[in-house]
């Protein structure tokens, strides 16, 4: 089984700009924050080497305690929240392009993984998740007598 990749589909820069320009125009409610997003998803690398799998998951202004890793049937799920803290400290605010709410992200590992060995940690904003292969079934040179 391998990892599948996921492709982010490319945006039309005129039509981002097109589409702030209307919505800065009619939807100025809320002094231009958008409550309505309630979910985000996270922008995630998936590496390999000869000995492990790499995934890292850029998180920033999250707690650890905020986000979950889970391991069911092959499948690798990180999931979270982002909350919007609105301090209301004379702040009037104009825009927020943050993301904010909650994401999920799932990923099918291959069969050659030791879960055992599966090692989050997360620093400085960016989940970091490492996964060794199982030694049976890491790719070896067979030499040809």
């Amino acid at each position: 089984m391998a990892l599948i990749k996921y492709s982010r589909p490319s945006t039309d820069l005129f039509s981002r700009r097109f589409n702030d320009i209307v919505d800065e125009m009619f939807n100025n409610t809320n002094n231009g924050m958008n409550y309505r997003q309630d979910s985000f998803m996270p922008n995630v690398d998936i590496a390999e080497n000869d000995t492990q799998f790499e995934i890292s998951a850029e998180l920033p202004g999250l707690k650890k305690d905020a986000i979950s890793i889970d391991l069911e049937n092959g499948r690798l799920t990180i999931s979270g929240e982002r909350k919007f803290e609105n301090k209301d400290e004379g702040k009037n605010y104009h825009r927020v392009e943050t993301s904010y709410g909650t994401f999920v992200r799932s990923f099918y590992l291959p069969d050659s993984i030791n879960e055992d060995t599966i090692n989050a940690t997360y620093t400085d904003g960016v989940l970091n998740i490492t996964i060794q292969k199982q030694e049976e079934k890491i790719k070896r040179q067979i030499e040809i007598k």
